[in-house]
């Protein structure tokens, strides 16, 4: 396995982090449990849940089974693993049970602590910006349960960069723990984070532990022999935005670029050579699949590669402006 540090602090994470997405609806307890335990005896020291995870619709208020699943499986095993979870969902009826108010991020980080059956979190996220609270009162809230030993670091997930930059502006304005990491989608048909994110967590030191690294299954090429033009059938689901002609293409061309080998590994390998990216979000159904993820790690992608996947996504996405376009490898004279 191997290990990096989260951005610029000292917590060393594994380079790929167990996902829970779907442990309690998908995935049952019984297989759950295995696929924890197998990923902690392979090495990866991560695990990321959230309060909502588990459940088959979001919208309902309550909160997911997902934690509890995690926090049974950890028992005897709680002190070796770095353990993520977020708030601001809904998780019940009442007008304050979502968001990012002190209320919700007080009772949802106490919730989360009886469910995990855990003293502390190690990695809390702000789930989602809020965009009726201060985020002033969300970050002194972080602040407060820092203190007190209840959560040990704080990120930031599916945010802007300028709100992530506004965050870390205030937290040193105000002398608040400051944001160790982000979580964001970002893959090869999902670079547009290249543009700003990922520049701005290099510059301060910030630890990106990337998500949705296989598109929601399009780069595990299982979705090739399904017609773009029609709703995917019935129990595919992948990304609605990915669900179109030229992100078919896409895969198809960086399937031509795997070869003989593993497309669902190459995807990860791609990941895990950007050394800004400390950590890379896996969600695993089976033990199979982790297998399958852990192999990801063995490869090893030449300058040929990295440029031909670079090929793709410029073509996918072209640069929108001439002061970016470095930033795609295009140089402008």
């Amino acid at each position: 396995m191997q290990y990096r540090n989260m951005g610029k602090c000292g917590l060393k994470v594994s380079a790929i982090t167990l996902g829970t997405l779907w442990f309690g609806s998908k995935v049952d307890e019984a297989t759950a449990t295995a696929v924890i335990h197998g990923a902690l005896d392979a090495g990866i020291n991560c695990v990321d849940t959230a309060d909502i995870y588990g459940k088959d619709r979001w919208d309902t208020p309550e909160r997911g089974p997902s934690e509890e699943i995690v926090g049974r499986a950890l028992k005897g095993r709680r002190q070796s693993v770095v353990l993520a979870t977020k708030v601001c969902a809904l998780t019940g009826p009442g007008v304050n049970d979502r968001g990012l108010s002190r209320k919700h991020i007080v009772e949802g980080v106490h919730e989360s602590l009886r469910r995990l059956q855990t003293d502390y979190i190690d990695i809390y996220y702000l789930h989602e910006p809020d965009y009726e609270t201060p985020l002033e009162e969300s970050l002194e809230t972080l602040n407060d349960l820092v203190r007190q030993g209840k959560v040990l670091y704080t990120g930031m997930s599916n945010y802007y960069a300028w709100q992530v930059c506004k965050a870390l502006c205030t937290a040193d304005k105000k002398n608040l723990a400051g944001i160790a990491c982000i979580q964001m989608v970002y893959n090869l048909v999902a670079r547009d984070a290249e543009l700003e994110m990922t520049r701005l967590c290099e510059a301060e030191g910030i630890g990106i532990n990337a998500w949705g690294a296989l598109a929601g299954g399009m780069l595990s090429g299982r979705f090739l022999e399904h017609d773009p033009s029609r709703p995917p059938p019935d129990g595919v689901k992948p990304y609605p935005s990915t669900w179109q002609p030229r992100y078919f293409e896409a895969v198809r061309r960086l399937k031509e670029i795997a070869g003989d080998r593993s497309l669902t590994q190459l995807s990860l390998a791609w990941m895990l050579q950007n050394r800004g990216v400390s950590s890379v979000v896996c969600g695993v159904s089976s033990l199979g699949q982790l297998e399958e993820d852990l192999g990801s790690l063995d490869m090893e992608l030449s300058p040929e590669d990295l440029e031909a996947c670079d090929d793709v996504w410029r073509e996918l996405r072209p640069a929108p402006a001439m002061f970016y376009a470095r930033g795609y490898g295009i140089d402008f004279k």
